[in-house]
This record gives C-alpha cells, sequence and structure tokens, in this order.
C-alpha cells in the first residue's frame, strides 16, 4: 500500500509546481474541445453538400499548410517565448472555429469558407506544435520529465476513449455549428491558462545567431546542429514510412474490409480497444523507469502492426481487438520513449526545431500511403496489401534496432527536484550544450 501512495504521489508531482499545473490546464481544454472538431467539421461539411471530395479538400486545406509551415513554426519556438507564440496559436485557432461556427449556424457557411478557415487553423497549429512539447523541460527539472510526460499522455489517452461519443452526442444535440463553437471556446480558454505559465528563457548562442539571416538560415543552421544525432534522424526516417504504411492499411483499407467482415460493431470495439490501450499503457507506466527509451520504444511500437495483420489475414473480433488494444499500449510506450530521448538530449535552444523535423516526417508521408492504397489493392487484392502492410510494419520498426545509436541510447542523469517556492514559481532547467550525446557513441 505504501509502495502504491508513492507511485501516485510521484506520478502527480509534477502538478505540484504551479507553472505545469496552469500548462497542463490549458492542454487538457484544448484537446477535449479539439474532440469534438473532426466529427462536426464532418457533418457541416455533409450538410453543404453531397459531394465526397468535399470534406477531403476542407480537411487538406488544414492539413497542407500544417506541413508546409511546421518547420517555420520549429525556428520562431525555439526563437520567440515559447508560451506567448502558443497563446497567439490558440487565439487564432480559436477566431477561425468561431467564426466557422457562426457561419454553419446562421446558415451562411460555404464549403471554400470551411476550407480557407481551415487553412487558417492549419497554419496556427503548426506554429503551436513545436512549442507544445519543447516546453516541458523548461516547466518541471529532469527527475520529472517522465511523469509530466505521462500526465499528458493520460489526458489525451482518456479524451481518446470518451472524446468520440461525446462530439458524436454534442453534434446530434446542438448541431455542428455549435460543436465547433465548443472547440473555439476551448482554444480561447486555453490561451487564457497560459498566461498563467512563465518560463524561463533559453539560452542561445547569441555570436552563431548574429551569423545567421532570417528564418531559413536560422532552419538550415539547426539542421547542421542537429546531424550528429543519428538516432534522431534514423528514427524520424522511419517513421514517414511506418506512418504511410499505417495510412494505407489500418486508416484507408481498414474500415472497408471491417465493415464487410467483423462489421461496424467490431471495428469500433476495435477502435475503442485502441484508444483504452493508450490510457492504460499511459496508467501502467507511472511506475516504471525506462532506461533505454528508444530500444524500448521501438520494440513496444513493434506490435502496432499486430491488429493490421490480424485484419489483413484472418479478420475475427476478438484477435482484432486484443491486438488493437496491445498496440494502443505500444504506442503509448514508444511516445513516451521518443519525447524522453529529445527533451533529455536535444539541446534547449533547438528543442523546437526538433521537434519540428519530427512533426513533418510523421505527417508528410501520410497522403502518400493514402493514395497509393486504392492502386495497390486493385493490383494485389485488399487483403494481400494490407497483410503485406502489417509485415512491412513490424519489420521496418524492428530494423530500427539495427542501428547502435538506437539501441544504446540512456537516460541522461536525473537532476534533483527541489520542492517549488513561493520564489520560484516556475522551476525549469537549463539543459547543457549537447547532454547525453555520449551515451551512444557512434558506431
Amino acid at each position: 500500500m505504501g509502495a502504491a501512495r508513492t507511485t501516485v504521489q510521484r506520478a502527480i508531482d509534477p502538478l505540484r509546481r504551479p507553472a505545469f499545473r496552469w500548462y497542463f490546464a490549458a492542454r487538457l481544454t484544448s484537446v477535449v474541445g479539439a474532440a469534438t472538431a473532426p466529427l462536426a467539421l464532418a457533418f457541416a461539411v455533409l450538410d453543404l453538400t453531397d459531394d465526397p471530395g468535399a470534406l477531403g479538400a476542407v480537411l487538406a486545406s488544414a492539413t497542407l499548410p500544417m506541413l508546409g509551415f511546421l518547420l517555420v513554426g520549429g525556428v520562431l519556438a525555439d526563437r520567440l517565448p515559447r508560451t506567448a507564440l502558443m497563446q497567439v496559436a490558440h487565439v487564432v485557432q480559436g477566431a477561425a472555429q468561431a467564426t466557422a461556427a457562426t457561419l454553419v449556424v446562421t446558415g451562411r457557411a460555404e464549403v471554400w469558407h470551411l476550407a480557407a478557415l481551415g487553412a487558417v487553423g492549419g497554419t496556427a497549429t503548426a506554429a503551436a506544435l513545436p512549442a507544445l512539447r519543447s516546453v516541458v523541460p523548461q516547466l518541471v527539472p529532469r527527475a520529472q520529465l517522465q511523469e509530466a510526460n505521462l500526465l499528458l499522455s493520460v489526458t489525451r489517452g482518456a479524451v481518446a476513449v470518451a472524446g468520440p461519443s461525446l462530439a458524436a452526442l454534442l453534434v446530434v444535440t446542438t448541431g455542428p455549428g455549435w460543436a465547433l463553437a465548443v472547440d473555439a471556446v476551448a482554444a480561447l480558454l486555453a490561451a487564457a491558462l497560459l498566461t498563467r505559465v512563465p518560463l524561463p528563457a533559453v539560452v542561445h548562442d547569441r555570436a552563431a545567431a548574429r551569423g545567421v539571416r532570417g528564418v531559413l538560415g536560422e532552419l538550415a543552421a539547426g539542421r547542421r546542429e542537429l546531424a550528429h544525432l543519428r538516432w534522431f534522424w534514423t528514427v524520424v526516417g522511419v517513421f514517414a514510412v511506418l506512418n504511410a504504411v499505417q495510412a494505407l492499411t489500418w486508416t484507408t483499407l481498414g474500415p472497408p474490409l471491417a465493415l464487410r467482415t467483423v462489421g461496424e460493431r467490431g471495428w469500433g470495439l476495435a477502435l475503442s480497444a485502441l484508444a483504452l490501450g493508450l490510457l492504460l499503457g499511459a496508467v501502467a507506466l507511472l511506475g516504471v523507469r525506462l532506461r533505454r527509451p528508444l530500444l524500448v520504444g521501438m520494440l513496444a511500437i513493434a506490435v502496432t502492426g499486430l491488429p493490421i495483420l490480424a485484419l489483413g489475414a484472418d479478420p475475427r473480433v476478438v484477435p482484432l481487438v486484443a491486438t488493437a488494444f496491445l498496440a494502443g499500449v505500444g504506442v503509448e510506450v514508444y511516445t513516451l520513449g521518443w519525447h524522453l530521448a529529445l527533451q533529455e538530449n536535444v539541446p534547449e535552444q533547438l528543442l523546437s526545431r526538433a521537434y519540428s523535423w519530427d512533426q513533418l516526417g510523421s505527417y508528410a508521408a501520410i497522403p502518400a500511403g493514402q493514395l497509393l492504397a486504392g492502386p495497390l489493392a486493385s493490383t494485389f487484392g485488399v487483403r494481400p496489401t494490407i497483410v503485406a502492410g502489417g509485415v512491412l510494419y513490424v519489420v521496418l520498426a524492428l530494423a530500427v534496432l539495427g542501428s547502435r545509436e538506437v539501441r544504446t541510447l540512456q537516460r541522461a542523469p536525473a537532476d534533483p527536484a527541489p520542492d517549488p517556492t513561493p520564489d520560484d514559481p516556475a522551476p525549469g532547467v537549463t539543459l547543457p550544450a549537447a547532454p547525453g550525446t555520449t551515451a551512444a557513441p557512434a558506431s
């Protein structure tokens, strides 16, 4: 009992720090609001037109600007105060969603309105995403990074479990316009909460900064300074392919195959099991310290190929639900390992740019996977294509462990975590120039 209490106390220690507590509240508010947006937007577009390409165009209008500006967002988050950048991004997102909600509720919305506002929101998202994770090491000492990341993951997992049902209830009872308004209010409230998050300044090399001209110059300089982190580029490159495979198999070919085999109920159970695995995986990790975050993470993410294989080889409800749950746990283990690897081993003044490269690699190849799904399924058949994708997913995830840098990267030594005091409302740590890079010597 005492050990369990100690684990719980350690898990919530980051919330004792006022700066992280306000940041946590802002993230939770934003995530809850954003859970309503996809379904609300889909119904809003479908109310306007029966054209199946219209929804795709609206979604792409948000995705493409986000991809285009992610790297710029990383530079801005390393150059400007990260809290201020997140505040501005949330205000812009909230204003765009409020405008869309007003147009939908008043019956004046057109598809191009929603596409244009989606582009505004996507651009703001690109500015905020790199800062959202790179700010965490400034809010808690290194000794509490795992617990801080897991607290954020638990809230995401809980929203992933309950969010779709709540969003559907909101859309059905009030209409898509009011559901979009909820997202708008949540974004603006998150911006207000972020005003309570003061941050210590990020230390920059001023001499180097004077030699760099403009955003593109800083982006290139960051790329050169990150070049020696082979583990980083190895994982980012492989995940570009893994996410394309998942988009091709699970996201694009999966739903129609599931409807013909396990049915809507079976597919819904699999998606719920995946979300539940995310949540319970985060909870289980609260009492575990990952000493080799990438080794454990890549072994765990390989499990994500199992539900793809189960769907393609022999689609039945029980194996599909069981493997989807394991995949959710695996995704959570990998996610924690990856964030710890970045936050403890990338210099703080480069961390946002590192996250921007990571997110660009994660998203950029997804459209290719979606576009290849149809031709591959027509040529080889739906189930053989899904099975081949599942095999490729598992093999690629495990092949990354052939890199010595990935296998041997260890946690950086933990700094002591003193109790917060009234004179220290936003304790943070300043990372050394390249912490932990010697833990993974070049092979």
